[in-house]
């Protein structure tokens, strides 16, 4: 199927505007050209939200969620079950649409979709279960109780990387909860974003609270800003680097707004003497290679034990050679390209730093020379002391090193600014515990036999330290899409206070 025939399936056609908030916005804010990442060539144009559109989004989308929080929460549920409904209908054309854009290969695409399909699920049984709690009042005849209310208007800034499923993440919870949002996609990924809000289109009709999915494509510096400054906005939720988390966090705390974030990660892996080998030949390949080493939770350290160390990296080698570089809509293909030539270069860059610093290059770390911004994945054998190891490149580099210690082992683990997610692989009880315990990891996931990437939506998502310390997803992710109210509800005749406090008449 040719781009412009996929482009068709979602109603794409010439400069398509990137601004919806209950209808279609002229895009006055100039083009964003998006490019095929395999070809080098465009796929589209979207044009971009001026400052009086935004403006404009930000009131539509006010108006919404005035309507939208009184819609009972399992009636909110039903529009996100519709909405998981036609993501079906159309995941194998909005997964074509991701390859094209992202450069993801067909089967992680699809994956991505599913992802979001999963979220609307997720959200539809969560709708019911949005509960308060009730606790021991300490006065007599007095009830005392919490309860949550929608929050606002919610911003989400998603990145290149999962174009669209991280803005599901957000979107299904904040629905349910009662909350509209924008969504300021990734500049480079604009199609996906426009591809699903046609699909959103479809499903909120002609609803007077139909503006609380609404889109606002534009740059960081434009969009994203007036995002950050906008009190109108109660939360931000952002997914990027390091350096544009930290930078948002300080324009939203200025008004002391909410940050959610998911930033960057450098995780790792131990591979113990009683690992089982192959399991973990497998999820290391896929951890450090799946999406081109493209995803927050990539396997960027390899701590392998010295006994095994040598015969265990030279299986790694081979496994590497075997990949199938190319086309990512192509049959067999196993890895398909970085997202632009900047990334090649930073690729190339940190793998020449990193022999400069004494590294040894085992594998790959070349581009390919063909079309598009594709390289081979690298192997470098390092030293935790090196200064690129603890940097983020984002690209597939895979630093491996030897340990000796468990005790070593852990505190090279955890000696790098970021902490998103992490594993070992052992069949010791002990070791397993051990990584598990409050000494071992601190990353805010740790897996035991299976690797860094592919978390499950059940579990909350999010890291530590320079990760951002957002949680996104399962678990009780959604309480931050809402307010706390905790209520106290006096059914008798006298006025007793808190903590046996007398004052004047009012315990009588």
């Amino acid at each position: 199927m040719t781009s412009d025939a996929i482009l068709d399936k979602f109603g794409i056609t010439g400069q398509q505007s990137g601004v919806w908030c209950g209808e279609w916005l002229a895009g006055e804010g100039g083009q964003l050209v998006s490019i095929n990442p395999s070809t080098g060539k465009p796929l589209g144009v979207v044009r971009q939200a001026s400052r009086r559109e935004y403006d404009q989004v930000v009131e539509r989308a006010a108006e919404a969620f005035r309507l939208w929080r009184r819609v009972p929460a399992p009636k909110r549920g039903e529009v996100v079950r519709q909405l998981g409904e036609a993501l079906r209908r159309y995941k194998r054309d909005l997964g074509y649409l991701i390859t094209l854009e992202a450069g993801k290969i067909r089967s992680e695409a699809e994956g991505e979709v599913q992802e979001m399909i999963d979220m609307c699920d997720f959200a539809v049984g969560l709708s019911r279960q949005l509960y308060g709690l009730t606790i021991a009042s300490e006065r007599p005849n007095h009830r005392l109780f919490e309860q949550w209310h929608p929050l606002g208007v919610i911003g989400i800034i998603t990145a290149f990387n999962f174009p669209v499923a991280v803005w599901s993440w957000n979107a299904a919870l904040a629905a349910v909860c009662g909350d509209a949002m924008i969504w300021k996609p990734s500049q480079l990924t604009p199609l996906a974003a426009v591809a699903v809000q046609r699909i959103i289109e479809q499903v909120v009709g002609d609803e007077p609270w139909k503006a609380i999915f609404s889109l606002c494509v534009g740059t960081g510096q434009d969009v994203g800003t007036w995002m950050a400054d906008d009190p109108r906005l109660p939360l931000i939720s952002a997914t990027g680097s390091c350096a544009m988390g930290r930078a948002l966090a300080q324009r939203v705390a200025a008004r002391l707004g909410r940050s959610l974030l998911e930033l960057g990660g450098n995780n790792g892996v131990i591979i113990a003497p009683s690992a089982n080998l192959e399991l973990a030949l497998r999820a290391v390949t896929f951890a450090a290679v799946g999406t081109a080493g493209q995803r927050c939770t990539t396997l960027r350290r390899l701590f392998v034990h010295e006994s095994i160390f040598e015969s265990f990296v030279a299986r790694l080698v081979e496994a590497y050679r075997s990949i199938r570089i190319g086309n990512p809509w192509e049959e067999g293909v196993l890895m398909g390209p970085l997202i632009r030539q900047e990334a090649v270069a930073a690729m190339l860059e940190a793998v020449q730093t990193a022999c400069r610093q004494g590294a040894k290059l085992l594998y790959g770390g070349k581009a390919l020379e063909r079309d598009g911004y594709f390289v081979e994945p690298a192997i470098v054998q390092a030293t935790p002391q090196m200064p690129i190891v603890s940097q983020e490149t984002f690209a597939p580099i895979l630093y491996v090193m030897a340990y000796r210690e468990w005790d070593e082992v852990i505190r090279w683990h955890n000696a790098v600014p970021q902490g998103l997610s992490s594993a070992v692989f052992t069949r010791d009880l002990q070791e397993a515990e051990r990584f598990l315990s409050v000494e071992g990891s601190d990353c805010g996931i740790a897996n035991v036999n299976i690797g860094t990437s592919g978390a499950e939506i059940g579990g909350a998502f999010g890291g530590e330290k320079e990760t951002g310390g957002g949680r996104e997803a399962g678990s009780d992710a959604w309480k931050a899409y809402m307010r706390r109210q905790t209520c106290t509800v006096n059914f008798g005749d006298e006025l007793p206070l808190a903590q046996g406090i007398r004052w004047g008449n009012a315990g009588q």
